[in-house]
């Protein structure tokens, strides 16, 4: 099988974590990353492996699917390896159609070219908000025969993409897995997620604005946990198979923004309660034991250990942090709850709780 591995999404967040890893441990593999550098990509999170030459940058969209033939008929790829997608529920509650494009129509172009060019292995990686809601007071988790119940826009786009994916495996005999990731947090993260988004609000005096009551909860996985996950199932799980990825680290959001706070030595009272999401989801939490038990993967990164990490990054990287921001407009008001739904006359980066 060709080395060669098509990581696309690749200066994303998750994605470009996944290319340093790849970088890392897999020296004889030949890496190709495609982005289309929107809002949340980021040419200088892969900048290392780029100057060092260790890996092929092409700049285009998993939408067009005239760009990913010209690049699949260019390149012998053994695998490929599905980041690219939009993934803020507050964006596609505002604009709803660009999720599908890119969730649905991007990974069907996706599959249609490893189908087409015969690529070895294809892994679609996804979201445990595809699950839907575990609800208040819920002890239960999400396995892997979790009936999708997506309900927001974006989760429904990536249900929509996973069965996609299941429906290439048993039509076409391709072969494909899937990952269904927790909330992941660690270097290169997009400032309008809630740990960067509260963390460079706190350090200038500013106060945070927590959706509702703040008490939604989220499981919490380290970046480089995950990217160790798919690595294992890209190159050992079984045809078809599909995986839930969690951090085993539930943690309600206001609790995520004091932590924050104490770390940064403010008060609790920078906290800001403002108006509810439409249709936010109350809990979520995976049930990782099928990858452990098939795979050997569990977790190693505690929260304690991650956060910290993540903090000192942060501190490390504040001019990324704060070009970003300011590039992109980052909301501070949270202002854009209030128009219903429809598009807002400027249109600014939103930010949101998970």
């Amino acid at each position: 099988m060709s080395k060669k591995l098509l990581i696309t999404g690749g200066a994303g967040f998750i994605g470009s974590n996944f290319v340093h890893y790849t970088v890392k441990n897999h020296l004889e593999d030949e890496v190709v990353v495609l982005d289309k550098l929107a809002y949340a990509g980021n040419k200088k999170n892969i900048e290392a492996p780029l100057k060092a030459g260790k890996i092929q940058f092409v700049e285009g969209d998993i939408t067009d699917k005239a760009c990913i033939f010209s690049l699949f008929e260019k390149e012998n790829f053994g695998s490929v390896v599905n980041f690219a997608a939009e993934t803020h529920v507050d964006r596609s509650i505002v604009s709803p159609s660009i999720f599908v494009m890119t969730n649905v129509v991007g990974t069907h172009n996706l599959l249609e070219a490893c189908r087409d060019f015969s690529v070895p292995r294809f892994h679609q990686v996804s979201t445990d908000e595809i699950y839907g809601d575990l609800g208040t007071g819920s002890t239960n988790f999400f396995t892997e025969e979790t009936p999708l119940a997506p309900n927001s826009p974006y989760a429904a786009s990536k249900a929509a993409a996973d069965h996609l994916v299941a429906a290439y495996f048993r039509t076409y005999k391709m072969f494909v897995t899937t990952s269904r990731c927790s909330n992941n947090y660690g270097p290169y993260q997009f400032p309008e997620k809630l740990i960067p988004y509260f963390f460079q609000l706190a350090s200038k005096n500013k106060h945070v604005p927590l959706y509702g009551d703040g008490k939604n909860v989220r499981d919490w996985l380290y970046v480089e946990d995950h990217c160790e996950a798919v690595d294992l199932i890209l190159r050992n799980a079984k045809p078809g198979s599909i995986y839930n990825i969690g951090g085993n680290n539930e943690r309600t959001n206001i609790e995520i923004a004091k932590i924050i706070l104490k770390f940064l030595g403010k008060s609790e009272d920078f906290i800001t309660f403002v108006e509810d999401r439409m249709g936010h989801d109350r809990r979520y939490a995976i049930d990782s034991s099928k990858i452990k038990k098939d795979l050997g993967w569990k977790p190693k990164t505690s929260f304690k250990t991650g956060i910290k990490l993540t903090f000192e990054w942060y501190k490390k990287n504040k001019v990324w942090l704060d070009d970003l921001v300011a590039r992109n407009r980052i909301d501070e008001t949270r202002s854009h709850l209030s128009f219903g739904g429809k598009k807002p006359k400027q249109q600014k980066a939103k930010v949101g709780n998970f």
